[in-house]
């Protein structure tokens, strides 16, 4: 048994308070590198992620802005004194591939969030897959150990079009929906910069529209985030929870 499997079961037998199981499905392509802000073109080209890009110096990157974002949620989790004993992120990154950043445990529990780096293009259908391979996981442990949960929550973020295995997009669509519509997954999806191929994106959510990002405002996303983790985490699981309006950050 790895460590972190023994971490992910420790923290079962330790704390039996009911979990909120996120996962961050997070898109860290090539696009992700790009810029807004206080720029200076260089002249020069390259081509990455599916399109031409011009090269510039300055400006503050998506990709730092994330980062910073994910930080906060973090920080907010931690002080919040139901939600730092239910709350169990994982993220899940996907550029030419999907891999697991930081698996499930309790938040305080884990070390810090390692880097981000923009790379590659949009393996978007098998970030999803694992994403929710690692959701199918945690909740087997929990039923295994016998901690209650509540409905986990998917926020899948993305600044351009899938341009992985077609046939990983199409099965990730197929499972998230069935998922949604049986009302075992919440989905956020979040379209990043004015790229996104929002159709795409929306095949995800069969009862919600994407929302876009008003420019770099990850923090004011990731705080109304936390603050939809907290209500969560002081219900019931299984009742119905009216999550703050979504303002000051989308653009619906």
């Amino acid at each position: 048994m790895d460590n972190n499997m023994l971490i992910r079961i420790q923290d079962l037998v330790e704390n039996p308070t009911a979990r909120v199981p996120i996962c961050l499905c997070l898109d860290t392509s090539g696009s992700m590198a790009a810029v807004e802000g206080d720029c200076v073109p260089t002249g020069e080209t390259f081509f990455e992620d599916g399109r031409e890009w011009n090269l510039v110096t300055g400006g503050i990157s998506r990709i730092n802005e994330l980062k910073k974002g994910i930080d906060l949620f973090y920080d907010a989790i931690k002080e919040d004194e139901m939600a730092v004993y239910s709350a169990e992120i994982c993220i899940v990154t996907f550029d030419n591939q999907a891999r697991c950043l930081v698996d499930f445990a309790n938040v305080e529990r884990q070390g810090d969030i390692p880097e981000l780096e923009a790379q590659g293009d949009t393996a978007m259908g098998e970030g999803v897959n694992l994403a929710l391979d690692l959701l199918e996981r945690r909740k087997q442990e929990y039923k295994d150990k016998g901690v209650d949960y509540y409905q986990p929550w998917l926020v899948l973020m993305t600044d351009g079009v899938p341009n992985g295995s077609n046939s990983e997009y199409m099965r990730a669509v197929q499972r998230t929906v069935d998922m949604v519509n049986s009302r075992k997954l919440t989905i956020f999806p979040i379209a990043i910069g004015d790229e996104t191929d929002l159709s795409a994106l929306n095949k995800f959510s069969p009862k919600r529209p994407a929302l876009k990002l008003q420019g770099l405002k990850f923090g004011e996303f990731f705080s109304w985030l936390s603050k939809s983790v907290s209500k969560t985490s002081q219900s019931t699981p299984g009742e119905s929870v009216k999550l703050d309006p979504v303002s000051g950050w989308a653009e619906l």
